[in-house]
């Protein structure tokens, strides 16, 4: 394993929180980062263009001020995820604004392009992507992307179908950079797992929707806490990708979970949000497997601190059994 010097020491617990579509926001990802983990969001959540020019000169003022007071424990870096596909015609001035402001770590999700990952690692920043296959992650170093974001079976939002031990298995057999694991992880034995199985990183977007930070209905929160892993679906249905969806919403927007149509996947459109009048994630609500660990609503912190003291007692556990 090799984690990207960008990120070697900069992290209190080796976890990127996932960029949420909608859900997250400024006090997201800057509980995240003050944390000890690296928080993110999609630029597309910023609307209009000029409202993601007010997002990251917060997230950058506050995270400043905040190391500039805390040298013992600066915050970790964040991350702005970019949809790179034909249908976001926001592409280009959003990796502009990364641009401006020199933003980390850079998400690129539906798509590699050389031409974003130059724009990145002109000012030094570094390029993840999202992959959910092994051609796929090839693909993506193979147009300069600095690491790739396994997105295995369980992962919310658009997942992939290959186990988690697979993917991370072949990826490794040629990658020796940055991987990192998205797939039902919400405490902190699963993000030791990740390690354990080859990842450097684990990747968790659903259990941060229970959060107060979270740009989350209310009902949307609750459900995180009350479900479990047999209550998601999994759909191509609503973005033209497949995704995990929790059940409830589904059958709240008048469709059977159980009998919902393929959608033609050249359909996808990410400038207006969907393929149904239902929208994802708005309506329809992206989950992954893991949620079963999430017991409660928490602060971002709090919840972080939790997953802390998990991995820690899961790592110490794990010395005296190979001791």
């Amino acid at each position: 394993m090799a984690l990207h010097p960008n990120l070697e020491n900069k992290l209190r617990l080796p976890v990127v929180g996932a960029p949420l579509f909608i859900i997250s926001n400024p006090e997201l990802v800057i509980a995240q980062c003050k944390a000890g983990i690296v928080g993110s969001f999609p630029s597309l959540n910023a609307r209009p263009i000029e409202e993601l020019d007010r997002w990251l000169d917060r997230i950058t003022t506050e995270l400043a001020t905040y190391d500039a007071a805390n040298p013992d424990k600066p915050s970790a870096p964040f991350a702005v995820n970019q949809i790179v596909h034909g249908s976001n015609d926001r592409l280009k001035q959003d990796v502009d604004m990364c641009v401006k402001y020199k933003v980390p770590i850079v998400i690129t999700s539906l798509g590699a392009k050389v031409w974003v990952n130059e724009a990145i690692h002109s000012y030094g920043g570094i390029v993840l992507h999202d992959i959910i296959s092994n051609r796929f992650a090839k693909k993506a170093i193979e147009k300069g992307a600095d690491g790739v974001i396994a997105v295995a079976a369980g992962a919310g939002g658009h997942a992939g179908a290959i186990s988690p031990f697979a993917l991370v298995q072949e990826i490794r057999e040629w990658f020796d950079g940055t991987i990192l694991l998205s797939g039902s992880i919400a405490n902190g034995d699963a993000i030791l797992g990740a390690q354990a199985m080859g990842a450097d990183l684990g990747y968790i977007g659903s259990a941060f929707i229970a959060t107060e930070e979270a740009n989350a209905d209310p009902a949307y929160k609750q459900a995180i806490v009350d479900y479990y892993s047999s209550d998601i679906v999994y759909s191509n249905l609503f973005t033209g990708v497949h995704g995990n969806y929790l059940r409830p919403s589904i059958e709240a927007a008048g469709m059977d979970p159980d009998n919902l149509p393929e959608s033609d996947p050249s359909a996808m459109n990410f400038g207006s949000g969907g393929n149904t009048d239902k929208k994802a994630w708005k309506d329809i609500w992206g989950c992954g497997q893991g949620i079963g660990a999430v017991k409660e609503l928490q602060s971002a912190g709090d919840m972080i601190a939790r997953m802390q003291a998990e991995y820690n007692t899961a790592r110490d556990r794990l010395i005296k059994l190979s001791a």
